[in-house]
């Protein structure tokens, strides 16, 4: 179904791990050339390339720590050189940074949570939209949350909110960038077991969300690569722009 990505340049940020990592791998089966991006796991990125690359797929790695002023642009910048020009941009890294409540967030918190999960991914399509330009497949998948339409839980309220403007975001750039032919979507995934609710989330927390879930189970990155293989196809999805596509298990109805 998705022979068409064979040969598209597509960059993952945040693929060390998680969602991103399984996109990233999911993208070099079907043949893309693919920019692995990390930050701190940089042994975790090390470690997809070099099995990307053992299963006959093309991968290259760029690192970056995209909470600091121009890294972003230097990564992108840095995956169009060694892939050859760009295709596919897929917003993925992201964080909660730590949770708090409204007494005691602060302002490097809301620096770190906005500068992520806000000012990265508009700096992401804004370097990338050159090369997207110039590719007959032109596409921005950005990854959204289930948290951007129910607001999270207490302490999230900053991650929620950044997560609501890429949802809006989304929309504002398919229409901005529509005319270019490119298109712009986001994947809102529900509750995925991934290192962000290692760190996150408790045992009973996840045990309490799974309950309101109605296939009865948590997710898992793999359950996620659908859609983003969907919305990288010029075939499945060539006419499909401006979407927020929900994959939560049933967690949340739109």
């Amino acid at each position: 179904m998705f022979d068409d990505l064979k040969g598209l340049s597509i960059l993952v940020t945040g693929s060390s791990t998680g969602i991103g990592a399984a996109a990233a791998k999911a993208y070099a089966e079907y043949g893309a050339k693919v920019a692995v991006h990390g930050s701190a796991n940089k042994e975790r990125a090390e470690a997809l390339v070099s099995d990307i690359k053992s299963s006959g797929g093309e991968a290259v790695l760029v690192m970056g720590d995209l909470l600091k002023r121009g890294v972003v642009e230097k990564v992108v910048a840095e995956a169009a050189d060694a892939l050859g020009g760009l295709d596919v941009l897929v917003n993925n890294a992201g964080s909660l940074v730590r949770r708090e409540a409204l007494d005691t967030i602060d302002d490097d918190l809301y620096d770190a949570v906005c500068d992520l999960n806000v000012r990265a991914v508009i700096n992401a399509c804004r370097a990338a939209a050159p090369f997207l330009r110039n590719s007959k497949s032109g596409s921005i998948i950005n990854t959204g949350s289930i948290a951007g339409h129910n607001g999270g839980a207490v302490g999230a309220g900053l991650y929620a909110g950044a997560k609501a403007f890429v949802h809006s975001w989304t929309r504002t750039m398919a229409i901005e960038l529509g005319p270019d032919g490119i298109r712009v979507n986001c994947v809102s995934p529900g509750t995925i077991l991934t290192p962000f609710h290692e760190r996150f989330s408790t045992p009973e927390k996840l045990e309490n969300v799974r309950r309101m879930i109605h296939l009865g189970r948590l997710g898992t990155p793999e359950d996620c690569v659908g859609a983003y293989l969907f919305l990288a196809s010029p075939k499945a999805s060539g006419f499909i722009t401006g979407q927020v596509i929900e994959v939560n298990g049933g967690q949340y109805f739109k």
